[in-house]
């Protein structure tokens, strides 16, 4: 996966461009949507046999895999299931997913979890479209937690090796999107409430990211606010649909569709993520719990005045008193960032998951893409802070 983007950019508050993803044809929400959702967008889509990829623990232990393929079913385009997508999305699951999409004269995924099933499906349709030289099939994402995988044009999966790496395209963000809370409810409540944090992570690093517009920004805003709302609230009343759907809009708002001219890590807490995770067995979610804090700290102290001015204005927004600085309020809400992880009983540490201390320095090189990086160490502390 990407390091974080070495390039300098010009500032987006007066000039730049967006566009949408070019797949994109539909994004339905509500409880209870995908009964008349899914039959729409597979006629707006154009797929007439689907392979639902999932995980087993969903497929094994829910009703909601077998809620998916009876709508497929009813409309007479099921044509199986997949349910071998691991933590991290190991490649072996996508050489044997698409096998089970060739078997089934599948024509279109219907995704069915979270971020890793996502995606697995862009790899597997990334690597049909490599074996056949034709266009890329398309995908529906049914996204059970808050790690928005869904909205991005990229694939993170892990290697032979245990590295994470990834397969990017314009073409391989889902064509379909349904954030259906009734769905969300089988979701285990640690893996809900740290992909929670993930999306809290989105919502802070596009605040910084570069090329990002400022309307996206103000998306980014709403997204904070709702997640320090809702997710205590989810916390506290698990069977809560509103509040689930409230967390699946405030995950959209995370990290808006975006068409980007070069594609990379949001930033140096995502970075961070995608070295920790694969590698020593982390999930996502949690290593956003372990890394977004101390890292928004630290923006405090490496980031231009136009990026700190947007990081602090996240104070005014969740109506918090400023500290009269700038960096005084980034500060603040890295502590405020903290004390929402402690509360949703979130808390870890490296040590907790055997991350060798001794490896803390190749992490922070990997993150930053050199130990030349001015950055390396101040990285390497933000590790060795939460070690």
């Amino acid at each position: 996966m990407s390091a974080i983007d070495p390039g300098t950019y010009e500032s987006t508050d007066l000039r730049g461009q967006y566009a949408w993803t070019d797949t994109l044809k539909g994004v339905h929400y509500g409880p209870g949507s995908v009964k008349t959702a899914l039959p729409k967008l597979l006629k707006i889509i154009g797929g007439t046999k689907a392979l639902v990829v999932t995980g087993k623990s969903l497929h094994d232990k829910t009703d909601v895999v077998k809620q998916v393929e009876a709508i497929l079913k009813e409309h007479n385009a099921y044509g199986g299931t997949f349910y071998e997508i691991g933590q991290h999305t190991p490649v072996a699951g996508i050489r044997n997913g698409l096998k089970a999409f060739k078997d089934a004269g599948a024509d279109i995924i219907v995704s069915v979890g979270g971020g890793s099933p996502i995606d697995g499906s862009k790899a597997i349709l990334y690597h049909q479209q490599q074996e056949t030289g034709g266009p890329t099939l398309r995908q529906i994402a049914i996204p059970t937690t808050l790690s928005a995988a869904e909205y991005t044009v990229g694939a993170g999966f892990t290697n032979d090796e245990g590295v994470k790496v990834a397969v990017s395209s314009p073409e391989l963000a889902p064509a379909g999107i349904i954030l259906d809370g009734e769905l969300t409810l089988s979701t285990p409540e640690r893996l809900w409430l740290s992909t929670g944090i993930r999306a809290l992570d989105h919502a802070v690093e596009n605040l910084y990211r570069p090329l990002i517009p400022p309307p996206l920004k103000h998306l980014c805003y709403a997204a904070l606010v709702d997640l320090f709302k809702y997710l205590p609230l989810s916390k506290a009343h698990p069977d809560n649909v509103e509040y689930r759907q409230k967390l699946q809009l405030a995950s959209w708002m995370s990290i808006w569709p975006i068409k980007l001219e070069r594609y990379s890590a949001l930033g140096l807490s995502h970075a961070l993520g995608h070295k920790l995770g694969a590698r020593y067995s982390i999930p996502h979610g949690i290593t956003s719990c372990l890394t977004l804090a101390p890292v928004v700290a630290l923006e405090a102290e490496i980031l231009s005045q136009s990026d700190k001015d947007w990081l602090a204005g996240a104070l005014f927004h969740l109506r918090q008193p400023t500290t009269g600085s700038v960096e005084g309020d980034i500060r603040k809400l890295s502590g405020l960032i903290q004390g929402l992880v402690d509360s949703l009983g979130l808390h870890s540490t490296l040590t907790e998951y055997k991350v060798p201390k001794e490896d803390l320095p190749d992490v922070a090189e990997k993150a930053v893409g050199s130990r030349d990086h001015p950055t390396f160490p101040q990285v390497v502390k933000v590790l060795e802070s939460i070690y």
